[in-house]
């Protein structure tokens, strides 16, 4: 079996130059990679990942806890977390707490147990309090969990902003806005923040409905709006902010079927634009982009900087910008 020391001997170069390309550590011209590259293909090396862990008091695996990795957006971002954790040579467990508390506290425990080396926390069903109990490195999407755990997310409150805005520019004049459950403390209730701030800057009438947390299927959604809005109330409305895609495309369905003209007699705007929405043909939708891959990549770099960079400072929180996507809904 080759050793490290043969792909160095093979490439030409030294053995703390092949360590740095297999690691992605530090400057090294595209030669010297490409060299080292062909010698461990030509050598069929493999690293000894247990030797490595011992070495480094790691275990290279890192968690991630998401509402449902069924969900469109989460699994983007699983996707793009683990394509980044990869390229760092770290390997992804991935957890679906499915609106359960104890069963996100059982992966917290489990992943524990198996050592891994940071927990990224898309899940929030659980209490601050428990988060903040947990020994290991975190970081969060869309939620502030303390001062020491870094808040990766969506600039919410614009993202609620240009959607409202843009209803209003539209023609709206008395607008709904579905949101997600109010009484917690997550950023995405940011929107429904700017959607009422917006609409009393421009002297219009409003109405929220709160949907629940992490029911996110498009079953759901049918029934949220089957149950919450009769063809009456509807017509009442001429623009609607959901607070995500799925539900979008559920009252865009819903509405058709009632004799409901969109965006003729009513106008629809959802948020994230993942891969269910680019899909969608009839009809595109008009939705707030959130950047599910920049979004991962950042989760994933920002955790790995944690484990790697034991330094105690405090990571900064980190928001991204949204754009508004122009689709046959509004």
């Amino acid at each position: 079996m080759a050793s490290i020391k043969d792909v160095a001997k093979e490439a030409g170069v030294s053995v703390t130059t092949v360590s740095r390309v297999m690691n992605n550590r530090g400057y090294l011209s595209k030669e010297v990679r490409k060299k080292v590259e062909k010698a461990i293909e030509t050598l069929d090396y493999h690293p000894n990942q247990i030797a490595r862990a011992l070495q480094k008091n790691q275990t290279f695996f890192i968690g991630i806890i998401v509402p449902d990795s069924n969900h469109p957006f989460f699994s983007d971002l699983i996707k793009y977390v683990e394509m980044s954790a990869n390229e760092q040579n770290y390997k992804l467990l991935i957890c679906n707490a499915l609106e359960d508390p104890q069963k996100e506290a059982h992966y917290i425990s489990m992943l524990r147990q198996n050592q891994v080396d940071g927990i990224i926390m898309c899940s929030h069903t659980m209490n601050i309090e428990s988060y903040q109990k947990v020994n290991l490195p975190i970081v969060s999407f869309d939620r502030f969990i303390a001062a020491h755990i870094p808040c990766v997310g969506s600039d919410n409150y614009r993202g609620g902003e240009l959607a409202t805005e843009h209803l209003i520019q539209h023609g709206c004049k008395r607008l709904l806005h579905i949101s997600g459950p109010l009484n917690l403390d997550v950023l995405s209730n940011r929107r429904r923040d700017a959607f009422v701030i917006t609409c009393m800057k421009h002297g219009l009438d409003y109405d929220i409905i709160e949907g629940a947390h992490n029911k996110l299927t498009f079953d759901y959604f049918w029934s949220f709006i089957t149950e919450n809005l009769s063809p009456d109330k509807l017509h009442t409305y001429d623009g609607v902010f959901c607070s995500n895609d799925i539900a979008a495309y559920a009252l865009f369905i819903y509405a058709e079927q009632q004799g409901i003209r969109v965006p003729e007699q009513l106008k629809i705007i959802g948020y994230d634009y993942h891969s269910f929405t680019r899909m969608l043909q009839n009809p595109k939708l008009t939705t707030i982009m959130q950047p599910s891959e920049r979004i991962g990549k950042t989760l994933t770099s920002t955790l790995i900087q944690m484990i790697e960079h034991k330094s105690g400072e405090l990571m900064n929180n980190i928001t991204v910008d949204v754009t508004l996507i122009q689709g046959d809904t509004t």
